[in-house]
Order: C-alpha cells, then sequence, then structure tokens
C-alpha cells in the first residue's frame, strides 16, 4: 500500500493509475488537507471516446468518490486546432458543427461514469472570445520558442520531416491557458492526463505560477500496454468506443472477456471498483479459472459504462453464442436490403457491410484462411453467396470471424 496521507493519492496508486506527478508531496498534503478540484481534458476529435481516454475518466470518478470535485472539459475550442501529440500529419480540420456534435456525443458518457456533482465545461467559453494581441502580450510572452522545440508533440514531428503547422504549434499554449481560466472560474489545481499529456500539463502548471502567482499541479497516468508491451485498445475491428452506438455493449464485454490472463490484475484495479483483496483473489485463478475472473472483469467494466442490465444482457448472449453455439437477441444487427439476397449477396460483400472487415483483399484471406462460419458452419470459399436459403428461422444469417466476433445479418 502507498504511503499517501491522502485517499485520493492512496486511491491511485494503489491501483496503478500514478505515472509522474509534478509536486507529489505538496499535492497529497492539499488533498489530504480538504476537497480539491481537478480536470481532465478532451478533445472532441470523434464521436466517442476510447478505452485509452477512459483511463482518465476513472481517474476523475476516484477523484469524486474520495471527496473531490471532477471538472471534465470539453475541447470545444481546442478541437479546431488538433493536438499534435502522438500525430505524423495535421488533423483534418473539423466544423464547428462537426465538434459541437461529438461534445453532445461524448457527454453521454460522463454522465454516466461520473456523479452528479461534476462540473462540465467547454474551453470554447473562453478561447473563442480571446482577442489576438492582448493574448500575444499576456501569454505568449511567458513561452519561449527554444523551449517549445523540446517537447516531444513538436520534436518528433520535426524529427521525421514531417511539417508542422503554425496552427498546431499553438495548441500547447492554448492548453495551458485553460488550466489558467479553470483555476480562476473554478479553483481548479490539479490537471491529470496520459503521459503523453506531461509537457503540455507542465506548461500550465508554469503559466499558472507566472501569470497568477498560482500552486497547481499535474498527474499523469501510465500508458495503457498488455503484458506483452503492446499498446491496448485496439481490436481487428478498430478502436475500442465508449459509446453504445460504435461499439455495441455485447463487443465491449467480449473486448474484456478477451484479455490476456497476464493483464487481468491491472485491468481489473484500473477498469473496476472491486476491492483490492478480491482482485488480488481474481489474479491468483490458474488454468481455465481464470476465465471467471475474465467475465467479473467484463461484467463490472460493461456495467460501470453502459450499466447492469446491458452488462448482464452481453454476458448472457456470449454465453448462448459462444457456450451453447445459438442465436442472441443482443448479438449486433446489421440490415441487409431483401434484394440482395434475391440475386445473392458475396460473402465477402457481407463481412465488409458486416463491418467484421474493412475490405474484400482482407475477407478474402480471413475466409480462405478457414476463419469464417456461416451459421455456425464453416465457411472456406470465397466465392459463396448468401441467399434466401442461408436464412436461418429466426430470419436472420449469423456470421462469425474467429470464435469471438459475430453478427447478425437481417434482410429488410
Amino acid at each position: 500500500m502507498s504511503a499517501y496521507k491522502s485517499e485520493f493519492l492512496r486511491v491511485l496508486a494503489d491501483r496503478g493509475f500514478i505515472h509522474q506527478v509534478s509536486d507529489a508531496a505538496g499535492l497529497d498534503a492539499r488533498a489530504a488537507a480538504g476537497p480539491v478540484t481537478a480536470y481532465v481534458g478532451f478533445d472532441a476529435t470523434a464521436p466517442s471516446l476510447h478505452i485509452g481516454n477512459l483511463l482518465s475518466v476513472m481517474m476523475l470518478r476516484w477523484l469524486q468518490k474520495t471527496g473531490h470535485r471532477p471538472i471534465a472539459l470539453m475541447g470545444g475550442g481546442t478541437s479546431k486546432i488538433g493536438d499534435p501529440s502522438g500525430k505524423d500529419a495535421s488533423r483534418s480540420l473539423l466544423s464547428n458543427e462537426q465538434i459541437d456534435a461529438n461534445i453532445a456525443s461524448i457527454s453521454t458518457v460522463f454522465d454516466r461514469i461520473l456523479l452528479g456533482r461534476a462540473v462540465m465545461a467547454n474551453n470554447a467559453d473562453w478561447l473563442d472570445r480571446l482577442p489576438y494581441i492582448p493574448f500575444l502580450r499576456e501569454v505568449g510572452r511567458h513561452f519561449t520558442i527554444n523551449r517549445m522545440l523540446t517537447f516531444d508533440s513538436v520534436k518528433l514531428r520535426l524529427d521525421r520531416e514531417q511539417p508542422l503547422t503554425f496552427l498546431e504549434f499553438n495548441y500547447m499554449i492554448l492548453q495551458a491557458y485553460d488550466f489558467v481560466e479553470l483555476h480562476k472560474r473554478h479553483g481548479c489545481i490539479l490537471q491529470m492526463g496520459g503521459s503523453d499529456q506531461w509537457g503540455n500539463i507542465i506548461n500550465g502548471v508554469e503559466l499558472g505560477r507566472r501569470m497568477l502567482g498560482a500552486e497547481l499541479f499535474a498527474l499523469t497516468t501510465p500508458l495503457l500496454l498488455t503484458a506483452a508491451g503492446t499498446k491496448m485498445g485496439k481490436t481487428e475491428a478498430g478502436s475500442v468506443w465508449l459509446n453504445a452506438d460504435m461499439m455495441s455493449p455485447y463487443e465491449y464485454w467480449q473486448f474484456w472477456r478477451n484479455s490476456d490472463d497476464a493483464d487481468v490484475a491491472k485491468l481489473l484495479k484500473l477498469f473496476t471498483e472491486l476491492p483490492l483483496d478480491e482482485i488480488a483473489r481474481l489474479a491468483a485463478l490458474k488454468d481455465q479459472d481464470i476465465n471467471e475472473a475474465k467475465k467479473i472483469l467484463a461484467t463490472k467494466a460493461t456495467a460501470l459504462l453502459h450499466g447492469p442490465d446491458a452488462a448482464a444482457s452481453a454476458e448472457r448472449a456470449a454465453s448462448k453464442t459462444l457456450e451453447e453455439g445459438g442465436l442472441a437477441e443482443i448479438l449486433q444487427t446489421v440490415i441487409i436490403p431483401a434484394s440482395e439476397l434475391d440475386k445473392g449477396l458475396g460473402v465477402l460483400t457481407a463481412l465488409v457491410q458486416a463491418g467484421l472487415i474493412v475490405s474484400n483483399s482482407e475477407a478474402r484471406h480471413r475466409v480462405r484462411g478457414g476463419g469464417l462460419r456461416v451459421n455456425d458452419i464453416r465457411v472456406t470459399d470465397d466465392r459463396m453467396r448468401l441467399t434466401w436459403q442461408t436464412v436461418t428461422p429466426q430470419g436472420v444469417i449469423k456470421l462469425s470471424l474467429g470464435p469471438k466476433r459475430h453478427v447478425l445479418l437481417k434482410p429488410v
């Protein structure tokens, strides 16, 4: 167990959330003395967050559960620029309407995971109103080009001889200013985020000291890696999204159920609220028994995001589909025009339409390799066509790619 005095930092440390802290002793003393306010920023570059973002959302939840106040900051302003961190090329610029729609979609996650006392903020409220020359004089003078060139978000792009626009170069200044603004508006003293945000967050800490004489703090999480050292959060179909319209609760449950044995303990600590002694008991299970721990991980993580009913339905569907070989109503269903079955729907096209594969060439490779089952019967002929004879008595066609991924095609 950690030696921190504050419950907040003890919980984060014991569960594996902490990578770096700017002044651990100072932050610990402030958190032990009374409620503190902290924030995490989320740019709205997509309609949904993914599980890499969920790590920071869970920190906000633990902040709240230990008596403090979280702020979820939506990047309505910074999303108009795009964070260059970890990118080899500039992001496509989004319209104001796209950004607003993404924020509305993303916000549903906070409605489910954070409690009613959380503050929802949008940095467009102040960034969109900044006068350019006064901002340069009041804020820009605290940044040197020499130092900005040393940050990874800039240095790595230049080392790879990839262009970095002046627009993106401003991102770190605006993020730093967010911290100053949130301190003035809400008394926020802590910014949290992923380890790739360390430089940007430290900029905010220093800017707050220079502009306001404020004592601010930074805290980052480790990069989310598997036990094998690979970045976690991708499946064959792409990112593990948090919104149900981009990844169904069933698919989300399956992602956690398919975790590597060596990752179970870490994931239980980060993405569930199970007590640590119970996690230790589950992590000690071996061989086939570890599958029970994976099911608990999947159900608890899914319940936290999508609710207990969705988690229970996903678990029942997985049991019925994978262990009994039956069809389950909860499986993702893709509607196809009935006319396509009249002439015969090529199985490669069907796989792409179902979202199981992104291209015909990849689908052909998987089918020839024996990875496809149609209605639980293995298919290796990439010229197969789905017809009305393929439709089950339930009125659907079940496509399975490998042992874990299933979609129902429903002709209408």
